[in-house]
């Protein structure tokens, strides 16, 4: 397989000439990996987004849309386990104040010992020991800010749906197998966000949880697997450089049973990287919040008059990184006779380019449209 040429460099200062993406609070000094969608940019996104829905919403009748709340009860996020485990092990330097996962290749020796060098500052014995930081933003809901009031911006929009499993199979009266789509804000305080928009603390997501009879669940995952694969490849990413990454029992979480992500080569020492995941989660989301909420989360097989918790096949995709693949993916540079420096081109697929058609006048010194071309 061909090494892809590493473009993200040339990529950010070509959206921000061109109005697709730019840094959030510029004027500022910009705020840390968090990105604002300029006017092309919010119509290339919205175009994915458009897909996405088209595709797993209004082109079936087995899945059903949603837009849940980005603030929810804090309980949910305990079900969820994301109070306790979703954290990761962060070092400080002492004299840089600078502050890197503990896992971070670029350390040398063993954090919080003598010998461990900091990679920014190059001093040895200025690192802490690694602690927990959890990863989800926290507030507070209400004029008093105390223990009692506090709320976490989502970090993940599935728990929404979980959440509303009921409300919506009951008011549309699917029967199982059927799923519960939705687009929207996540937010996650990553300590090492970066290569532009692929890994940002404010983030969109694209997720449907499919729910499905204990025992079919495998086949329905298989199902969903080649389903969204199939639509990265109607997108126009090169077939080439998209793969399936199956994960390890190291990776996999301990709830789920099968997981495998969809990744594309965004080239140079990125490489290969998730744009989506497909899991087969069983039922540990929907027992969970069973467990915590107290109210039941099951769903009546009427035909066969038994009840049962239905496990739950999820497709996540993130709408940023989708975004960054087309247009690494889009990204050319041509060399045209009679002119040195060649051009630059983003050959998007039709469905997705926020242009679809220009007219122009065929003299260089026009420069403006004129009154009939404009109109038609």
């Amino acid at each position: 397989m061909p090494n892809q040429p590493d473009v993200l460099e040339k990529l950010v200062s070509l959206c921000k000439r061109r109005g697709f993406i730019f840094q959030s609070s510029e004027i500022y000094g910009g705020a840390g990996s968090v990105w604002d969608y300029g006017p092309l940019g919010v119509e290339l996104k919205k175009n994915v987004k458009d897909r996405w829905w088209h595709a797993m919403v209004r082109a079936r009748d087995d899945i059903e849309g949603l837009d849940a709340a980005i603030l929810m009860h804090p309980r949910v996020w305990e079900a969820s386990g994301h109070v306790a485990g979703f954290t990761d092990p962060l070092v400080d330097c002492r004299n840089c104040k600078k502050r890197f996962r503990a896992d971070d290749p670029k350390i040398k020796g063993v954090p919080g010992t003598p010998e461990a060098q900091c990679p920014a500052c190059g001093m040895k014995g200025t690192l802490s020991e690694a602690r927990l930081f959890n990863l989800m933003f926290k507030t507070f809901m209400g004029p008093v800010e105390e223990s009692a009031s506090v709320v976490y911006l989502r970090p993940e929009t599935a728990q929404g749906i979980y959440v509303n499993f009921l409300n919506v199979q009951q008011s549309t009266r699917q029967k199982v197998p059927f799923g519960i789509a939705q687009i929207g804000k996540a937010f996650r305080n990553e300590i090492t966000p970066g290569n532009f928009i692929f890994r940002t603390r404010e983030f969109e997501q694209m997720e449907m949880q499919f729910f499905v009879e204990p025992g079919t669940d495998m086949h329905w995952f298989e199902y969903w697997k080649e389903q969204r694969m199939n639509w990265h490849k109607d997108l126009g990413l090169d077939p080439s450089r998209l793969l399936f990454h199956q994960h390890t029992k190291e990776e996999l979480a301990h709830y789920a049973r099968a997981a495998f992500d969809v990744q594309f080569d965004f080239g140079g020492t990125l490489g290969f990287q998730e744009i989506e995941g497909v899991h087969n989660r069983g039922d540990f989301d929907l027992s969970r919040h069973q467990e915590y909420s107290g109210k039941k989360l099951e769903y009546f097989d009427q035909p066969n008059n038994r009840r049962y918790v239905p496990y739950v096949v999820e497709t996540s995709v993130g709408a940023d990184r989708t975004t960054l693949a087309v247009l690494v993916n889009a990204y050319k540079e041509e060399t045209v006779a009679g002119e040195e420096e060649g051009r630059t081109v983003l050959a998007i697929h039709p469905s997705l380019a926020p242009i679809k058609a220009g007219v122009f006048g065929m003299q260089r010194t026009i420069g403006r449209l004129l009154p009939n071309q404009r109109s038609s």
